[in-house]
């Protein structure tokens, strides 16, 4: 509708009362902040509802009784949260208020505030998803770093098996070892299949070491680089929005705190201190509000030699006893008997590596890498088999 026409006003009043009556109804679904939070934004629709009730008396424009029930869509929502809780709604009225985001930014007859008070909604839903409410504590320390806000964090309670490998140099590995081993078993077991000499297998199983060993430190090294690429960007726009929107982020942060459990005066008062240092400020936005560690962002070369170097190790397993039955009359069994009992040794050492530090099972992950490396080198062996009788 032209911005020269006052009856513009009834669409904006229209979606101020069903907002805010959709809100006080979700209210009483919930307890505690969320529903206070659910109330705090039913009064702010209101009250921009009252502003344009007052613009569209100042016109001449008769104002519309104020709706007794929810529209169809809104209805359907509110049964959802009644039957499902709210958790299972809030991704909806995330993306409904971030689709009303800009709906004032060009109303001339608009309050300055309520652009940001849109903006704000969408923030409150985004916060209820992702940080459940819990019982506040007596007291907190100040959560300038993820880990002081967290009371499970290793930093606090020295239990070294909760620190995560944030770089992801340890899952390269981890992942490049069993990789290895497995693809270079399949590979080598393909060829014996195929009954050529000692010398054809042992140069299969180099060439097939070294290619998936380049190959995996390559797919790492990008892997890792555009994510590290992807989260600065992220953190630069966090830094530009605390640059020119500080208000705004700040409103995020009490939000992020109050969601965690404390109270409205608790949550402005940690918010305000947070952002009187705007290097703790964009330091807290970002662990907080996107998830990240700035310190930690990875390393794309530590992980891609990390690649490199552990693929080679599980790939070389199988390598290793043709190194020495390579000469003119060496046994084809005896290297062959080796490589299948250093394969099978190694796929249930790795497994159980990876239950260790997964906390799945050492027995349960030993013998789900076995059975996995044990059916890909049987079905390449099989088909080399095939394939070299054929040829014979």
């Amino acid at each position: 509708m032209p911005k020269n026409d006052p009856k513009r006003f009834l669409a904006y009043l229209k979606a101020e009362r069903n907002a805010a009556l959709l809100y006080r109804s979700l209210a009483d679904t919930v307890e505690g902040e969320r529903r206070d939070a659910l109330l705090e934004l039913a009064e702010i629709e209101e009250n921009h509802a009252e502003h344009w009730v007052a613009k569209l008396v100042e016109y001449g424009i008769d104002v519309p009784a104020a709706p007794t029930s929810l529209d169809a869509g809104d209805a359907s929502l509110l049964a959802r949260a009644r039957s499902f809780g709210i958790d299972g709604v809030l991704s909806n009225l995330e993306q409904t208020e971030r689709d009303a985001e800009g709906m004032y930014d060009d109303e001339p007859e608009a309050l300055p505030s309520m652009s940001a008070d849109e903006r704000d909604h969408a923030a409150t839903f985004r916060q209820m998803g992702s940080h459940p409410v819990v019982d506040p504590a007596p007291s907190r320390p100040s959560p300038s770093r993820a880990s002081d806000s967290n009371p499970t964090s290793p930093a606090m309670t020295g239990e070294t098996w909760h620190r995560g490998d944030r770089s992801g140099s340890m899952r390269a590995a981890v992942f490049g070892v069993s990789d290895g081993l497995v693809s270079n078993t399949a590979l080598v077991m393909g060829f014996a299949g195929a009954a050529p000499n000692n010398s054809t297998i042992l140069f299969a199983g180099l060439a097939g070491l070294l290619a998936g060993a380049f190959s995996m430190a390559a797919g790492e090294y990008v892997s890792v680089a555009s994510q590290r690429d992807l989260f600065r960007r992220e953190i630069n726009m966090e830094a530009s929005e605390l640059r020119d929107k500080p208000q705004e982020e700040q409103k995020e942060l009490e939000l992020i705190y109050r969601a965690k459990g404390l109270s409205r005066e608790q949550a402005a008062i940690v918010a305000a201190q947070i952002m009187s240092d705007p290097k703790t400020a964009l330091d807290t936005l970002a662990r907080e509000e996107l998830g990240l560690d700035p310190d930690e962002l990875g390393n794309p070369v530590k992980v891609a030699i990390s690649s490199f170097i552990a693929f080679a190790i599980g790939a070389c397993v199988v390598v290793v006893p043709y190194l020495f039955f390579t000469g003119p009359g060496a046994s084809t069994a005896t290297p062959l008997i080796l490589a299948v009992s250093l394969a099978l040794l190694a796929m249930i050492a790795v497994g159980g590596v990876v239950g260790r530090l997964s906390g799945r099972g050492v027995v349960f992950c030993a013998l789900r890498q076995l059975a996995w490396g044990v059916g890909a080198a049987a079905v390449t062996f099989g088909v080399g088999r095939i394939i070299g009788v054929s040829v014979g």
